[in-house]
């Protein structure tokens, strides 16, 4: 009988990463113990609370790496739940000493790219472009997250179809995934489910942002972006103050009322001192299915116009990042929980996602606001 190597048990365990931390269970503590017995290897893991949501799926990883070994015929998953002191140790390596409340996109020596995206007005399709362009970055390899700062109309679960709730760790709060992308909003802490109303005046709902971004464990992300409500209030000056770094991205219609209040939520970047990464035009003009001529269902221009507008307002190039034509299955994916840019990648409209997600993850963070550690030349 061929003798299994612990070595090659050890570092197959240290592939497998927590799918909510992502780290290897190693690093966290969560290797409880490790018993070879011929061709069987049983593996007893720690979680860090008794409900954990992803159970399965940690034992469906360990059990899949761990029967890699050579010589493993069996393996037998053990499952515990860490007590108080673990728990704490698993903070601290997490996040070291760093105090509570501490959010990490305003540290200048973030490398996540933070994209607040807004309009002027609702019903232009701004949550739906937020959550397709999300999944699109994480399909093209980017650690991605969605904060749901829409506090009064959350739509973002729904949107990713996520139903799981996120549970504490130690004062952290883990967010659920769905399509590669982690996603906190207001809804799974409303007891009264997506009917109840959020009474929430200014200042609970710039606590409720800050907690979303200080106390949620995000890891180490490529792309934040935040759903804002429409328009310039408390959430849109709560987002400049909590995250000085971010840029704005504009969602109108080509529809010209809808491009007029657009042009507002630009201008209060100006106040704010955010930059506008740029315009997005949502529901253009799309081939008519049965001729093949352009319909132009919401008007045409209002894209261009918004850009226009802004740049002159800011005395900065605005760019429109790109035109997504209208296509009911948008909308239809939303409802589902599917988003179109994995369902139909080569629709018109997914296509145009996709190419303005690949714009934006992959643009240069840039200096503004960072350290350069460089100290001044003394004589």
């Amino acid at each position: 009988m061929t003798s299994i190597d612990r070595a090659l048990v050890d570092a197959a365990l240290a592939r497998v990463e927590d799918p909510e931390i992502h780290r290897p269970i190693t690093d966290l503590g969560m290797v409880k113990s490790v018993d070879i017995d011929g061709d069987r290897v049983k593996v007893a893991i720690y979680l860090t609370v008794s409900g954990c949501p992803m159970r399965d799926t940690i034992t469906q990883r360990v059990t899949l790496s761990v029967g890699s070994v050579p010589g493993v015929r069996h393996v037998d998953v053990e499952l515990d739940v860490m007590n108080d002191e673990q728990r704490a140790n698993l903070r601290k390596t997490l996040r070291g000493d760093q105090e509570e409340r501490t959010i990490p996109f305003a540290d200048p020596g973030s490398r996540t790219h933070v994209y607040a995206i807004t309009s002027g007005k609702g019903g232009v399709g701004k949550s739906s472009v937020t959550v397709n362009l999300g999944v699109a970055m994480a399909a093209q390899g980017f650690r991605v997250g969605i904060v749901d700062a829409d506090i009064y109309g959350h739509s973002v679960p729904g949107l990713l179809g996520l139903t799981q709730a996120p549970h504490m760790v130690e004062g952290m709060i883990m967010p659920p995934e769905a399509y590669g992308v982690s996603a906190i909003s207001i809804l799974p802490f409303k007891p009264g489910g997506s009917a109840e109303p959020v009474a929430f005046r200014g200042p609970m709902l710039h606590r409720a942002l800050q907690q979303f971004l200080a106390d949620v464990w995000w890891g180490d992300l490529d792309v934040l972006l935040l759903d804002l409500p429409p328009g310039t209030g408390d959430i849109a000056i709560s987002t400049a103050q909590l995250l000085p770094g971010s840029q704005v991205i504009i969602v109108t219609t080509p529809q010209t009322a809808a491009a007029q209040v657009a042009v507002r939520a630009g201008m209060l970047a100006g106040q704010t001192h955010q930059k506008v990464a740029g315009v997005i035009e949502n529901m253009s003009g799309f081939p008519c299915p049965h001729c093949g001529e352009p319909i132009d269902l919401f008007g045409i221009g209002g894209g261009n116009a918004v850009a226009e507008q802004l740049s002159e307002g800011l005395s900065t190039k605005v760019p429109l990042l790109g035109r997504v034509p209208f296509d009911v299955r948008l909308r239809e994916g939303g409802d589902s929980g599917s988003p179109l840019v994995l369902s139909d990648p080569m629709a018109p409209a997914a296509a145009s996602l996709i190419e303005i997600a690949g714009q934006l993850a992959r643009t240069p963070r840039g200096l503004a606001g960072q350290s350069l550690n460089i100290s001044p030349a003394s004589r």
